[in-house]
């Protein structure tokens, strides 16, 4: 439960890196590692207030051994970096004195090495202000165009909430100023589910030798204390639970608050010697039986207020008891529910993005909008494409997306254009989606990982079985029945781009996309039959959804509609598609057969 200081290296300006391990051990807190060259000798000042100091290091052997080169200053200074400026060398760092003090001072030392020794400017504490200016350091200062830029902190709602940017005008031994200046942050608009959707509090900036300029930001998910907020609110709704259940005893005639005989003053019976000495030496036992006297006459003043047998009674204990569900519910969710951002899964310690790809037209456009606005915002989404089928596509402005949507109007209107070769589509990885199916971000997240690891299924949220012998298309009832699957439904699955579009127009599948067109159905089904015939191999994986709407159901627009018909058309495709590219006997995969637990 503390930090250390680690090493990762990037050969491609970021885009990837390799952890190379740990630099720096202590049995404090460090963080904030602040690594800077003098007279050839590379030394790193990390934050170390924990331990009331600021410490210097000096490197032994780069990048990973360091040894204590000198204390610097018997303070527990945060965010500490030095700049050399003018022929004199500057430390600014915010003090870590008391609570809440680092995130709205800075204080600011001069020196003619940056090894010391450090005397205070003339004005600290610079600032000792709001903790949303940006007093505290944010990262490395950089030069540009000839001017000095200090990176700081908003802490205002949450700590580092956000950053600023401050051009110093002025840095003397007598005076310090500078102006805050636009930074232009093109940042995420995917909310608690982008990568820092709660908080971005250091910035890195470094220009290379060819000139271009890389920079490094953390991230977070999550506001600073989430955690403990929200089991705090958590218990408190599982409190004013248990205070409606009291309640509801009480109206019922279920509670009543009895007080034992011997507390109360016109008690004549017998008395124990230890009572009656307490109630002589403690004059607050009058009060307490006063307080619990008026308990006991709470019940039936309750019980003839509110009859529980009349209307107004059964009003209020439905009210009651309604309340108590939303509190208990609202408990759950703030104790175990999580904060709500929604985060990728890695694999092999790497994130990727995909393509969200989905079909529809203008009768369904009301199905769009409410897509493109929840699924853009699911963290690995990168782009969705819009396969526009029939009639007037949408402006784009129409479209509430947190990333770029691309309608790609097509002059037929067939089934087969949904996996279409695409060359604009740069993702291997593409989710199909119908515009009608609604699930949480996780489980597309959940899927997306196992499709990193089986880039060569298809892996989706809708099993099917195909009995060979049968030949009659059933839902996924059917596949539960028979303990296993061999489909997977591409109205909701993730297929590689550079294999499935091509396998799916090429001159094999020709009669296939025929068919396809002459029943404007079975396009998904096709696929299947495709990838099996290409492999003897599993060739689907499914991943069971929390839950999942088919908001179709609600409308008139849905080939599937008629559901007797739309199974008996597949059923006749499931014939034909046999005959052309062979049948699914001997396939079948079991639920529940991978260790993850997500097919169960």
């Amino acid at each position: 439960m503390q930090g250390d200081i680690g090493v990762a290296k990037s050969i491609d300006k970021g885009a990837t890196w390799q952890q190379l391990g740990i630099a720096l051990d202590e049995e404090w807190h460090l963080s904030y590692p602040y690594v800077f060259n003098y007279l050839g000798q590379v030394y790193m000042m990390p934050e170390s207030s924990q331990k009331g100091e600021l410490r210097l290091y000096r490197v032994t052997n780069f990048p990973l051994e360091w040894e204590l080169d000198r204390i610097i200053m018997k303070k527990p200074l945060v965010d500490s970096f030095i700049i050399d400026h003018d022929g004199e060398y500057w430390l600014f760092g915010s003090e870590h004195s008391y609570f809440g003090a680092e995130n709205k001072q800075l204080e600011i030392w001069y020196s003619s090495s940056p090894l010391g020794p450090w005397e205070p400017h003339k004005k600290n504490p610079i600032y000792n202000t709001y903790s949303s200016f940006g007093a505290r350091n944010g990262g490395r200062p950089f030069r540009y165009n000839g001017n000095l830029y200090r990176i700081g902190q908003d802490c205002g709602e949450t700590y580092g909430r956000r950053l600023r940017i401050f051009k110093v005008e002025v840095l003397s031994r007598y005076e310090y100023k500078e102006v805050e200046v636009p930074f232009p942050f093109e940042g995420s608009s995917k909310g608690r589910n982008a990568w820092n959707g709660a908080r971005y509090h250091h910035l890195d900036v470094q220009q290379l030798r060819s000139g271009e300029w890389v920079g490094v930001m953390d991230g977070d998910r999550v506001p600073s204390g989430d955690s403990v907020h929200r089991f705090l609110l958590g218990c408190a709704s599982v409190a004013a639970v248990a205070g409606l259940i009291l309640l509801s005893g009480v109206l019922l005639g279920a509670v009543n608050f009895i007080i034992p005989l011997n507390w109360c003053s016109d008690y004549s019976g017998k008395r124990s010697d230890t009572l009656i000495a307490w109630e002589s030496a403690n004059a607050v036992s009058l009060k307490v039986r006063r307080v619990f006297s008026r308990l006991n006459r709470t019940p039936s003043y309750l019980r003839s207020w509110i009859k529980p047998n009349t209307c107004t009674g059964r009003s209020v204990l439905a009210l009651v008891f309604a309340l108590g569900v939303v509190l208990s519910c609202t408990g759950v969710t703030f104790i175990y529910g999580g904060n709500g951002a929604e985060e990728p899964y890695s694999w092999k310690g790497q994130f990727s993005q995909f393509t969200l790809l989905t079909m529809t037209y203008d009768a369904r456009l009301w199905n769009l909008k409410m897509f493109v606005s929840h699924y853009s915002r699911c963290a690995s989404v990168k782009e969705i494409v819009v396969v526009w089928n029939k009639g007037i596509p949408p402006k784009l402005s129409d479209l509430d997306s947190a990333v770029p949507v691309r309608i790609r109007v097509e002059d037929q209107n067939s089934l087969n254009n949904r996996f279409k070769i695409d060359p604009l589509i740069k993702n291997r990885a593409v989710l199909e989606l119908d515009d009608d199916i609604m699930m949480t971000c996780d489980d597309i997240e959940r899927g997306f990982m196992l499709w990193r690891q089986h880039p060569d299924r298809i892996v989706g949220f809708y099993p099917r079985y195909v009995d060979g012998s049968r030949l009659e298309y059933s839902g996924e009832k059917y596949a539960r029945k028979n303990e296993g699957y061999n489909m997977i439904l591409t109205g909701a699955a993730f297929i590689d781009s550079q294999v499935a579009f091509k396998r799916y127009w090429s001159e094999q599948a020709k009669p296939g996309r025929e068919v396809v067109d002459a029943y404007f159905n079975c396009e998904d089904v096709l696929m299947n039959f495709l990838y099996a015939n290409a492999s003897s191999s599993k060739t689907v994986e499914y991943v069971r959804p929390a839950w999942a709407i088919d908001t179709s159901k609600f409308s008139s627009a849905a080939i599937s509609r008629d559901t007797n018909r739309h199974y008996k058309i597949r059923s006749e495709c499931l014939r034909k598609f046999t005959d052309m590219y062979g049948g699914m006997n001997g396939r079948r995969w079991e639920f529940n057969s991978r260790k993850d637990h997500w097919d169960v």
